[in-house]
């Protein structure tokens, strides 16, 4: 697997942990638990995928979304090569839900698969809905507040922990799931109100929700400083959301996983709660969209 070291990664190497026949990749392999069987992948270093690469027989290629499309897409793109040319047999992907076409990170997404089909290894593509701790990030409470730019919209999150669930199912069984793609959205949609009624009910202090403008998202976090990329990313976010085009629910999580989904509307109370540290204020404000759909490591 890739991107070990990532948010999602993380996770899922620790449930791929003890087995004999997994290999950990990471750009950073010595920030990995001692005595973890790794290599180092770097998707910005082609020789390190050849060597990486060598002697595997199925990938959990983690997408490395961090970025402008044209870069993302050299990275998947020189990831699947150099697996097809080390003789990689399956590639299983973490991609973006089909809901998430409007998003300004959904095109690198779509390349990937559409290589992925055209290319010469079997594949799944886990087709990941947005994380509930993600929604925690982007609709914090200050001042009793959520002020977060999403109108009437909700979203179907999907708690982080319940895709790695997912990951490690699907890479260690590929042979069941080839030419298969799978969407693994939440089965409760989440919106402003519902998470200042559920934030009202955990701490006994009234949170309201007064929804801003995408205007006024778009200047505080310009203001911040930010890559060029990371603004749109926020922004179609919560346009997104807040215009009715994240809020599908279903999908094949439940199947996968044998049992129901983690309720993504307690991940993302713990989550506020949790970056508010007991004052209900937001983590630093440059944070949310360091690891908006990528999980590069």
């Amino acid at each position: 697997m890739t991107g070990a070291t990532g948010a999602l990664g993380r996770l899922v190497a620790a449930r791929l942990a003890g087995r004999d026949d997994v290999v950990i990749g990471s750009r950073a392999p010595e920030a990995l638990p001692a005595g973890t069987p790794a290599r180092r992948i770097d998707f910005d270093d082609p020789a390190s995928l050849e060597e990486g690469f060598a002697g595997v027989d199925t990938l959990l290629l983690i997408s490395a979304g961090y970025g402008e499309d044209d870069v993302v897409i050299a990275r998947h793109g020189a990831a699947i090569e150099a697996a097809e040319k080390a003789g990689v047999s399956h590639i299983v992907y973490t991609g973006l839900s089909a809901a998430g076409d409007h998003l300004a990170y959904a095109l690198a997404h779509r390349w990937t698969e559409r290589r992925l089909r055209e290319g010469t290894a079997r594949w799944t593509i886990l087709n990941n809905g947005l994380y509930a701790e993600l929604l925690a990030t982007l609709a914090p409470v200050v001042d009793g507040r959520i002020t977060a730019p999403l109108g009437s919209g909700r979203l179907a999150a999907v708690a982080r922990e319940d895709l790695a669930d997912v990951a490690a199912l699907v890479t260690a069984g590929a042979a069941a799931h080839a030419g298969r793609t799978y969407e693994l959205v939440g089965e409760e949609a989440i919106g402003g109100a519902e998470l200042a009624a559920a934030l009202t009910g955990a701490t006994g202090a009234t949170v309201s929700y007064e929804p801003g403008t995408l205007a006024g998202a778009r200047e505080a976090f310009t203001a911040l400083g930010l890559a060029s990329f990371q603004v749109p990313m926020l922004v179609s976010t919560y346009s997104s959301i807040a215009n009715g085009f994240m809020d599908a629910t279903g999908g094949d999580l439940r199947n996968l996983l044998g049992r129901a989904p983690r309720s993504a509307l307690e991940v993302v109370v713990a989550g506020s709660r949790e970056q508010g540290q007991g004052a209900w204020r937001p983590a630093p404000a440059a944070r949310p969209f360091s690891r908006v759909r990528g999980d590069r490591s």
